[in-house]
C-alpha cells in the first residue's frame, strides 16, 4: 500500500491538503471522496520522501521537483487549438473517448498526440475528464480542470471548452503585449549602460593621457572622470561578475516565502510600478473569476483558483482571505474592497453585479475594464522611464564630452595668453 498526498476541496468551496493510504491512484481518490472532499490532485509520496520528510513544508519555500521537471509541456497556441477542436467535437454530441481520439489523431507534434491519448486512456478506465487531465499538471492547470469539471457537472462541456479556448488565447495576448512592451526600455537600457561603459573605459582613457603626458593642471570634472574611468577600467569584469551574483542571489532568496513577501509587498507600495503590479495582478484575477463563474464553479471555489494564478504573494494572501470571508457571508464587493487592491469602478461593478443578480455579466465587464487599466499603468509607466533614461545618458554624455572640452579651453587660452 502506497502513500498518497492530496489536495482537495471541501462543500464549500476551502481548500484542503492531506495524506492518505491507497492501493492505487483510484483508490486514493476513492478515499478522499468518502471524506466529504472533491479531489483537486492526488501524487503518491515516495517512500525516501516520507523518511527524509522532504517537499514543499508550511514554510511556503519552493523545492527544486526533478520528478515535475521531465512531465510533458504544451505552449498556450497548441493548447488553444486542441481545445478549441475537442469542443467543436463534444458539440457535435461525439462521445468524449472518440473526440480525444480524434484530436490526438491530428496532432502534427507526437508529444502532444501521447498527452492526449494518456488523457484518453484515463477517461477509459472511468476517470471524469478533469480527473484524467489532472495526471498533466504542466499542461492543465488547476483553473483548467476545475472549468472541465463544472462543464461535466453541468452538462456544458463544449461551452466551458471554447471558454476556456478564449481565455487561454487572451492569457497569450497580454503575455505578448507586456513582452513587447518591455523590449524597447530593456534594449534602450542595455544600449545605454554599454555606451557609457564603452566611453569611460576605452575612449576617456586615450583622450585623457594626452593632458597627464603634458603636466597640464585639470579641472575638478576631468579629475573625476579619471577616477570612474580607471575604476571601470580596473573593475570592469568584477562589477559584471559582482551583478551576475547578486541576481543569483537573489533569484534564490526569492524562492523562500518571507523574502519573497517582503519584496511584493515593497512592489505594491512602489508609486509607478505599484499600480503596474496591482492592475496587471487584478486583471488577471478578474479574467479568471469571470470565466469560472460563468462555467459553474461555485464562487468561492473559483476565488481561490483566481488567486492561485497571481504572481504577488501579498496579493494572493489578501485574496485568499477576502475568498474566507465571503465564506463566512460578507458580500463579494466589500470582501474585495478590503483587499485595497481594485479600483473603485471595478468594486462598484461587482456590488452592482450582486444586488442585480447579473454578476456573471459584470465580473465580465470587470474584467475587460481591469484589462484595460492595465494597458494604461504600463502605458504611463513606460512613458515616465524612457524620458528619464533617455535624460539620464544624455547627462553622463554631456558631462564626459565637458570633462574633455575644459583641459582643451584651458589649454587654447594658455596659447592666446
Amino acid at each position: 500500500m502506497a502513500s498518497y498526498q492530496y489536495v482537495a476541496v471541501n462543500g464549500s468551496g476551502k481548500q484542503k491538503r492531506g495524506k492518505i493510504d491507497a492501493d492505487s491512484p483510484k483508490a486514493a481518490r476513492s478515499k478522499v471522496r468518502e471524506l466529504g472532499l472533491m479531489p483537486v490532485s492526488i501524487s503518491e509520496i515516495s517512500a525516501q520522501a516520507i523518511s527524509s520528510g522532504k517537499g514543499r513544508g508550511d514554510s511556503g519555500e519552493e523545492k527544486f521537483s526533478f520528478s515535475r521537471l521531465f512531465q510533458p509541456s504544451m505552449s498556450s497556441s497548441s493548447l488553444t487549438l486542441i481545445t478549441r477542436q475537442i469542443s467543436t467535437l463534444v458539440s457535435s454530441a461525439m462521445p468524449i473517448e472518440e473526440s480525444l481520439r480524434a484530436v490526438s489523431q491530428q496532432c502534427d507534434n507526437p508529444k502532444h498526440a501521447a498527452i492526449i491519448s494518456g488523457v484518453r486512456e484515463k477517461v477509459l478506465e472511468g476517470h471524469s475528464l478533469a480527473d484524467a487531465m489532472r495526471k498533466y499538471p504542466r499542461v492543465f492547470d488547476d483553473l483548467y480542470t476545475a472549468m472541465v469539471a463544472a462543464g461535466e457537472k453541468s452538462g456544458h462541456l463544449d461551452e466551458v471548452l471554447e471558454r476556456l479556448a478564449d481565455y487561454t488565447e487572451s492569457k497569450q495576448e497580454l503575455k505578448g503585449k507586456i513582452a513587447q512592451a518591455l523590449i524597447y526600455p530593456v534594449m534602450l537600457t542595455l544600449v545605454a549602460v554599454s555606451v557609457v561603459g564603452l566611453l569611460l573605459s576605452s575612449v576617456v582613457p586615450k583622450v585623457v593621457e594626452q593632458f597627464v603626458h603634458m603636466k597640464a593642471t585639470l579641472p575638478k570634472s576631468t579629475q573625476i572622470l579619471m577616477a570612474m574611468s580607471d575604476f571601470v577600467k580596473n573593475y570592469g569584469i568584477m562589477i559584471v561578475l559582482a551583478a551576475g551574483v547578486l541576481v543569483t542571489v537573489f533569484m534564490v532568496l526569492m524562492k523562500k516565502r518571507t523574502f519573497r513577501e517582503k519584496v511584493h509587498a515593497v512592489i505594491l507600495r512602489l508609486p509607478v510600478i505599484g499600480k503596474v503590479s496591482r492592475s496587471l495582478n487584478t486583471a488577471r484575477y478578474a479574467q479568471t473569476l469571470s470565466i469560472l463563474h460563468s462555467s459553474a464553479v461555485p464562487l468561492i471555489e473559483g476565488m481561490h483558483i483566481s488567486s492561485d494564478t497571481l504572481t504577488n504573494v501579498i496579493a494572493k494572501e489578501r485574496l485568499n482571505q477576502a475568498a474566507e470571508s465571503v465564506r463566512e457571508g460578507k458580500g463579494l464587493g466589500r470582501s474585495l474592497q478590503e483587499t485595497r487592491l481594485f479600483t473603485p469602478m471595478m468594486l462598484h461593478m461587482i456590488s452592482s453585479g450582486e444586488k442585480s443578480g447579473e454578476l456573471d455579466n459584470m465580473l465580465g465587464r470587470a474584467a475587460v475594464n481591469q484589462s484595460n487599466e492595465f494597458k494604461r499603468n504600463v502605458t504611463m509607466a513606460l512613458s515616465i522611464f524612457e524620458p528619464l533614461l533617455i535624460i539620464s545618458m544624455a547627462g553622463i554624455v554631456l558631462f564626459i564630452v565637458i570633462s574633455i572640452l575644459q583641459p582643451l579651453m584651458q589649454m587654447n587660452s594658455m596659447v592666446k595668453g
